[in-house]
């Protein structure tokens, strides 16, 4: 039997809400989706889009996406308290909080198979869509060098960017 062997470029994410309200799910509570294997409701269908671009052309090579979120305070800043939990109830990122996520749950990677090695940026952004209102907008995209050898890739230099 043949199967496909797939390369995935495997990364952490960790939101911080920097504004000064809570940041909720665009959907209401009854339109969230249970998911059995992961055993919470996933209350976005879009909260993270990952480009892998090229680092001299900015052409788009590989793409993913964070199909469906669970929002919950994982952690917070000192002084902000944890207020939501990935529940059926309640769901959402309090300020000074933070929302993250390992380099190995579910989509959180791209499929780079047909990726050749070189240099790349990898960008990733949350709230692609514009659902959530904001005060800020602009904080909402990470910029990463990323080394791909062909076998391992290595990521340096990630910082806040425009778009």
């Amino acid at each position: 039997t043949d199967y496909d062997v797939r390369v995935l470029l495997r990364f952490p994410q960790r939101v911080k809400n920097q504004g000064t309200a809570d940041f909720l799910p665009s959907q209401p509570r009854h339109r969230w989706q249970w998911h059995s294997c992961h055993q919470h409701y996933h209350s976005m269908a879009e909260f993270s889009h990952y480009d892998l671009l090229d680092v001299t052309s900015g052409r788009r090579v590989a793409e993913g996406h964070k199909a469906s979120f669970c929002l919950e305070d994982t952690t917070c800043d000192f002084g902000h308290l944890k207020r939501y939990a990935c529940t059926a109830h309640t769901q959402g990122l309090s300020p000074g909080c933070y929302d993250t996520y390992n380099a190995d749950i579910d989509c959180q990677w791209i499929d780079i198979t047909d990726v050749p090695p070189g240099n790349y940026i990898l960008k990733v952004q949350v709230n692609p869509k514009y659902l959530v209102l904001e005060s800020d907008f602009t904080n909402n995209v990470v910029r990463c060098h990323i080394h791909y050898s062909g076998r391992f890739a290595t990521a340096s230099n990630c910082r806040i960017a425009q778009s």
